[in-house]
């Protein structure tokens, strides 16, 4: 094996100029990554973005095409070097969306399994078992067959056979995803507990934003292989390199609308909403506006215009107001409870100065 390149000791993991290929088709780009011990890191975007083959990379499954992964300042796979060690060898747990159990395995087997192929004694292989069925909860399920219980458990059994050999990594791909909305807010809370208690450095793959704002400690988003930004959680929403980031981030999500310089403002249409400057040399921008930057309804001295209703939702005594102005969608907050019918004309408020100004091409202006 390559020697490994000198890695910081709080280094978990770390991923350099990590790039995959099938083909002609380039599904990671590019990718630089480190990741603290004891972190929870989501990635997270849209389906097809390379999230899931990123993992299944950190996972020994997938070779890289060029650059490198380390464990705690090993490498364990490089592209140029022809490294890619054994799933096994790289004291890294995954939980498949799909659980993965042994339908022909008892829960308690399906646990021991790992534990006999990494050479645990039969009298510690019984004490871890009963260990981590007791932490999750599930020891009355012990004898019986994965068909026999719910999704639910069948999920904490592959939770529980991941985490029995201790591994320094837990690594998830969409693990809630088959589960319904009730029982997907339970675990995760409960992965969250688990990765508390185990001390481990945890990777974990979703499409969800909220499951992603929810449990991160660090978050990588992910857009056409590439990562567009990474960072904590709140450093994200409140300061978003990109328009993808501020648009797929955050609920309810982000106002972007795109506005001309005209004389001294930037306007939208023909409505002035901020002062040019804010654009620099750019004659074109988009603004980004929180819903809770635009009121339902005028309010004197703010630029208003006038929209087309189209839903509201009830939010902790507010309603979200969503109305479109030809193909675009605006978010809103409106004060208690607020009806109307679908195509109604509404007013909309800009009560603050835009959050962030971005160019036309999506890049933070500063």
């Amino acid at each position: 094996m390559m020697n490994a390149p000198h890695v910081q000791a709080q280094d978990a993991i770390r991923i350099s100029n990590l790039v995959k290929r099938f083909g002609e088709f380039t599904a990671v780009r590019d990718v630089n990554i480190s990741v603290p011990r004891g972190a929870f890191l989501v990635l997270v975007g849209p389906s097809g973005c390379g999230k899931s083959t990123l993992l299944r990379m950190l996972a020994g499954l997938e070779a890289p095409s060029s650059g490198s992964i380390s464990f705690e300042g090993r490498v364990v796979s490089s592209g140029e070097a022809g490294v890619v060690a054994d799933a096994g060898a790289r004291d890294a747990g995954l939980v498949f969306q799909s659980y993965a159990l042994w339908p022909h395995m008892t829960v308690s087997g399906n646990i021991a399994w790992p534990l006999k192929v990494a050479g645990w004694s039969k009298a510690k292989r019984e004490d871890r078992i009963e260990e981590v069925l007791n932490f999750l909860g599930i020891f009355a399920l012990r004898d019986r067959y994965p068909a026999e219980i719910s999704g639910g458990q069948q999920q904490r059994v592959a939770i529980a056979r991941t985490i029995a050999p201790r591994p320094r990594i837990l690594l998830f791909d969409e693990p809630l995803s088959n589960l319904d909305a009730k029982l997907r807010i339970e675990m995760r809370s409960e992965l969250m507990r688990i990765h508390r208690a185990t001390g481990a450095t945890s990777v974990y793959v979703t499409h969800d934003q909220v499951e992603a704002m929810t449990m991160a400690s660090h978050v990588a988003v992910l857009n056409n292989g590439a990562v567009e930004q990474f960072g904590s959680p709140i450093d994200l929403l409140r300061y978003p390199h990109t328009t993808f980031v501020a648009s797929f981030l955050g609920t309810p999500p982000a106002n972007l609308l795109p506005v001309s310089r005209k004389g001294d403002m930037l306007a939208f249409g023909d409505l002035p909403l901020a002062p040019a400057a804010l654009a620099g040399a750019h004659g074109e921008a988009q603004l980004l506006y929180r819903a809770q930057d635009i009121a339902v309804g005028a309010v004197e001295g703010k630029p208003k215009l006038v929209a087309s209703f189209a839903e509201a939702a009830p939010i902790a005594g507010q309603t979200m107001v969503t109305a479109t102005v030809g193909d675009l969608r605006i978010t809103a907050m409106a004060e208690g409870y607020f009806t109307a019918a679908p195509g109604d004309r509404i007013e909309l408020a800009f009560v603050r100065e835009p959050d962030a100004v971005f160019t036309a091409e999506g890049q933070r202006i500063d």
